[in-house]
């Protein structure tokens, strides 16, 4: 059997080693001897030609002679012990062999590297000393090249408050992007890169993500996180599917977001906007929350799965917003229900035009007296029950702008049924803010000719 020395530097037959330390000590130990031997003979000789020198005139042999041949017998012996050993050795250029499962995920991330870009949200600011407009960063995430037309996903948080956003790709090249449109219930934002000032477009380095399904993902499956946490880009995290199934809160507007991917790849803040792979290298979720104390990975991360963003992702090229059937009411938070010792959604306000003031809805009031009047409490929305607003948001996304429905609501001590068609929500998302250019305007008497004063992003 083949093996691999300590070192790295040579491999051979097994037992080789044994046999060259083997060598190397009996080398040593001859060497030895012959210096003994040596050191004997000239103190053997001393003394013979001291005693000469007393009895007779003898001719004398000079030490200086054994010391010489003493030395050079001891050279001798340690050139040999340093010496290689006799039988040949190869060398070996990788010390160790990649494993099957690591050339898979090295080929998993080199495939999908170029797909993930770096986004900075960049916030206009007027210098304090020079009242010049300067940009600012003020945070940075992950997304990943859609198509081959410059639209990019990432996660509407990454973006929000923006008055320019650059991406970087992975081959460093550095654009402006414009934003599409957003989807702020399931956190989630396109964008499409704009051509450079030299004219150059990107779409010719883009390379599209392969987007899979979320559907069908078990407990145990492997995935792969792409993103640039803390900045540091491209770096990638494995870990498992830890459950699927899951409901969290939209950091943006508090609506729940069902089918949530939980897994233990560790994202940190940075990574928002990437996507979460299977072990095929295909789509199957976009990363976009943590559970932690910290802020930093703790294990227990979401991701949007890729079924339900699929069609916010295609509405947004498509319209540039998201249509999402509304009923035209504000309601109170569940706390105060709950106070009350009732379960569902109390009405506070109505839409004017809206759905449910059209149905007959009532409102929250205060009669003349300044005395709070309790508006229609929701309990039931095609015949399915609601005890919270989780369950009211969770059956109007299976529905569609201009179905009708039976609502239900308690009103007072009397359950009242009514008939209502849903209207479309989410208006167009507000343009980014364009510079606004201020012409400034100096008093008579003034030889200078009138300036422009330097463009400053406005916000809406």
């Amino acid at each position: 059997m083949m093996t691999t020395t300590t070192s790295g530097k040579y491999f051979g037959n097994a037992a080789a080693p044994r046999r060259c330390q083997a060598h190397q000590r009996a080398t040593r130990s001859r060497a030895h001897r012959a210096i003994n031997s040596n050191k004997n003979e000239s103190h053997a000789t001393t003394t013979h030609q001291t005693t000469s020198q007393d009895t007779s005139s003898s001719s004398p042999s000079s030490p200086a002679k054994n010391i010489a041949k003493a030395l050079a017998s001891a050279m001798a012996a340690a050139v040999l012990a340093v010496a290689p050993p006799a039988f040949p050795l190869i060398a070996t250029q990788q010390a160790h062999a990649l494993t099957s499962e690591e050339s898979q995920t090295i080929s998993l991330f080199e495939r999908n590297r170029p797909s993930v870009v770096f986004i900075e949200n960049l916030a206009t600011r007027k210098d304090a000393f020079t009242m010049d407009p300067v940009q600012l960063p003020q945070g940075a995430g992950s997304g990943f090249t859609w198509d081959d037309k410059g639209h990019i996903v990432t996660n509407f948080h990454v973006v929000r408050g923006a008055s320019d956003v650059r991406v970087t790709l992975a081959n460093q090249e550095v654009y402006e992007a414009k934003l599409c449109g957003y989807d702020e219930d399931k956190d989630i934002a396109v964008l499409e890169l704009k051509p450079r000032e030299d004219g150059k477009v990107a779409l010719d380095n883009l390379v599209p993500v392969d987007v899979g399904s979320s559907t069908g993902l078990s407990v145990g499956q492997n995935v792969y996180a792409i993103g640039n946490p803390f900045g540091l880009d491209h770096t990638l995290t494995r870990g498992v599917v830890s459950g699927v199934g899951r409901e969290i809160q939209s950091g943006n507007t508090g609506r729940p977001i069902q089918g949530v991917i939980q897994t233990d790849a560790a994202i940190n803040p940075g990574n928002s906007g990437g996507p979460l792979l299977n072990s095929q290298g295909e789509l199957v979720g976009i990363n976009t929350a943590i559970y932690s104390p910290s802020g930093a990975s703790a294990g227990v991360s979401f991701a949007i799965p890729v079924d339900a963003a699929k069609g916010v992702i295609d509405q947004i090229i498509e319209y540039g917003r998201v249509t999402r059937p509304i009923l035209g009411i504000s309601f109170a938070p569940e706390t105060s229900v709950e106070a009350l010792g009732m379960k569902g959604v109390l009405v506070l306000d109505t839409t004017e035009g809206g759905p449910a003031k059209e149905a007959g809805v009532r409102p929250t009031r205060r009669d003349e007296y300044g005395r709070l009047i309790l508006g229609d409490i929701i309990v039931e929305l095609n015949h399915k029950r609601i005890n919270g607003a989780g369950d009211l948001y969770r059956n109007l996304d299976g529905l569609a702008v201009g179905d009708q429905v039976d609502l239900s609501v308690l009103r007072g001590d009397e359950k009242v049924e009514m008939s209502l068609h849903l209207a479309e929500g989410n208006p167009p998302p507000p343009p980014m803010p364009e510079p606004l250019t201020i012409q400034l305007v100096l008093p008579e008497g003034f030889d200078q000719q009138p300036q422009m004063a330097p463009a400053i992003p406005l916000d809406p």
